[in-house]
C-alpha cells in the first residue's frame, strides 16, 4: 500500500491512497473519511503525517472539515491519483 522506506513523502503516499478511494467510490461525495487517528493506525504512520495527508486533500478541494463532525468528501478529483 505505502512504502515506509521509499523516497516519496509518506503524507503524499497516504493522500494518494485516500484519493484513490474517493475516485473508486469507497469514499463517495458526502461521506466522512476516517479520522486522522484511524488513518495513522491503518497506514502505520504518525497522526501528524495523517493530518498532513488530509490537509493535502483539503488543499486540493476534495475534502472539508466540519467542526465536531469530521472530514467529508466534497468533490471527486478530475483524474486518477498522481504517482507523486
Amino acid at each position: 500500500m505505502i512504502d515506509l522506506d521509499g523516497m516519496e513523502p509518506l503524507r503524499d503516499q497516504v493522500a494518494a491512497v485516500i484519493m484513490g478511494r474517493i475516485v473508486d467510490g469507497t469514499y463517495p461525495v458526502g461521506r466522512r473519511i476516517p479520522s486522522n487517528r484511524a488513518i495513522a493506525d491503518e497506514f502505520g504512520v504518525s497522526t501528524n503525517t495523517a493530518e498532513a495527508a488530509v490537509k493535502r486533500l483539503r488543499d486540493r478541494g476534495l475534502v472539508q472539515g466540519v467542526h465536531g463532525r469530521g472530514t467529508f468528501v466534497i468533490a471527486k478529483p478530475d483524474a486518477q491519483p498522481p504517482d507523486g
